[in-house]
């Protein structure tokens, strides 16, 4: 057995091609008609809409634009919803379940059309996705959601029986699973920086390294204070998801940062490329904490990702972790070598749902579950619709109600590695009833 060799590389694989680039530091505007906390894929799509309509409107970031969770994630365009739909139904009503799934289908299609008609260059494929499942009951229950995803909102999505489940992946770790053809994939840093090229070319201002420090309330509208002095704004939108802080406590009570990280494999023979991802999709599993994977855009490579426990520095268990699952699904990847791992934080709330809502007159745009590619320009833009009052625009159905409190909870996830270890389990208990 050849002994385990770690990623000489901490850096995201999308880096290599699209470098983090610092901005040019900007002057403090004294007035803004919206002050945006956040330059990720939300908060730049929101400040796109504000500034083409005219408004005076600036993200504020305490980071370099990009160097969160938008250059980090894997670049799957799933949109993936965590509750399933007899969850969403008991929760909130079948209408509004139904409503649910049928925007993920218009924000995937409304992202596809931003990406053409604005010229976004990020390596986008619409290659489809496949999900393995875990046992014939899995796979029974999730050909029958592929099946009313077909009939009810017309998308192409359907079961691959375990027989056939070679010709979309080379692996023998699933028993079957399904196929949805309105799924793809993009280079995350790419899109990050031609949004941002975008933006900025419609009027929005970006200042980064430029923390927000706190927001308060007054008869004008809001007194920000920001790292590099106060700002007058007459509207505020927060889109800062899995990097919250103390800028915005009421959020920060509700949102839970998560690591999730990616390892890259070295460049892989094209055989071994065509044997093993033979369709060249996004893939999944149905586990509570399973992996997602999928071909670098260029078909090289395979990189995978999924939950890390860790809570600071950059150990090396859940690089090992990932390697053996990689291991798992294609044994004969056992002697190559990473390239790359990396992390970055998702935010998850109680109701595992994206969301836009208000609070003392801050409008907020967050809670993106790991399905940021997808949701957050969608939000985004139909927050910034919101503040100007554009009540057609605005519609949707994340608009509702802010996600509840986690009681003891102030901004430190330390009950997450215990979470994560519980989920861990079941999935462990799931798949032995599954081998029965």
């Amino acid at each position: 057995m050849h002994a385990p060799r770690i990623a000489e590389k901490a850096t995201p694989y999308w880096w290599e091609a699209a470098p983090l680039k610092p901005l040019a530091r900007q002057p403090l505007p004294r007035k803004l008609d919206v002050l945006i906390v956040g330059a990720g894929y939300a908060g730049l799509s929101a400040g796109l809409v504000l500034a083409r309509e005219g408004r005076s409107v600036a993200a504020f970031d305490a980071m370099d634009p990009g160097e969160g969770a938008s250059t980090r994630n894997g670049g799957i365009t799933s949109g993936s919803i965590r509750p399933d739909y007899a969850t969403l139904s008991r929760r909130f009503g079948e209408e509004k379940a139904l409503a649910i799934e049928a925007e993920g289908k218009a924000a995937r299609e409304f992202l596809y059309e931003f990406i053409k008609t604005e010229g976004i260059a990020c390596d986008f494929q619409p290659v489809g996705q496949f999900k393995g499942a875990f046992g014939f009951e899995q796979y029974e229950a999730m050909a029958r959601t592929a099946e009313r995803l077909a009939n009810k909102l017309k998308i192409e999505a359907y079961a691959v029986p375990y027989v056939e489940q070679r010709k979309y992946i080379g692996t023998d770790v699933y028993r079957g699973g399904t196929v949805r053809m309105d799924i793809g994939g993009l280079q995350p840093a790419k899109f990050h920086a031609e949004l941002l090229r975008v933006a900025l070319a419609s009027g929005l201002t970006v200042h980064t390294r430029t923390s927000v420090v706190s927001i308060e309330r007054d008869d004008a509208g809001f007194r920000v204070v920001t790292a590099a002095g106060q700002v007058q704004a007459r509207q505020v939108l927060v889109c800062t998801n899995g990097y919250t802080d103390g800028a915005v406590p009421f959020l920060r009570r509700r949102l839970v940062p998560v690591r999730s990280r990616i390892i890259a494999t070295e460049e892989l023979a094209p055989e071994v490329m065509a044997r093993l991802m033979p369709k060249r999709m996004m893939i999944t599993e149905n586990r509570e904490v399973g992996f997602y994977y999928r071909p670098s855009p260029d078909g090289k490579r395979i990189l995978l990702g999924g939950r890390d426990s860790s809570r600071v520095g950059d150990p090396v268990a859940p690089k090992l972790l990932l390697r053996k699952g990689l291991i798992n699904l294609f044994p004969e990847l056992e002697a190559v070598r990473l390239s790359h791992s990396w992390f970055g934080n998702v935010a998850m709330n109680r109701d595992m749902l994206p969301r836009i809502f208000q609070k003392d007159g801050i409008v907020y745009a967050t809670g993106f579950c790991g399905s940021g590619v997808v949701w957050a320009p969608w939000i985004g833009m139909h927050a910034a619709h919101k503040l100007m009052g554009n009540d057609e625009q605005a519609r949707t159905a994340f608009d509702f109600r802010p996600p509840a409190f986690i009681p003891f909870y102030r901004g430190n996830p330390w009950f997450m590695p215990a979470f994560i270890q519980t989920y861990r389990m079941r999935d462990r208990i799931a798949l032995w009833r599954a081998s029965r």
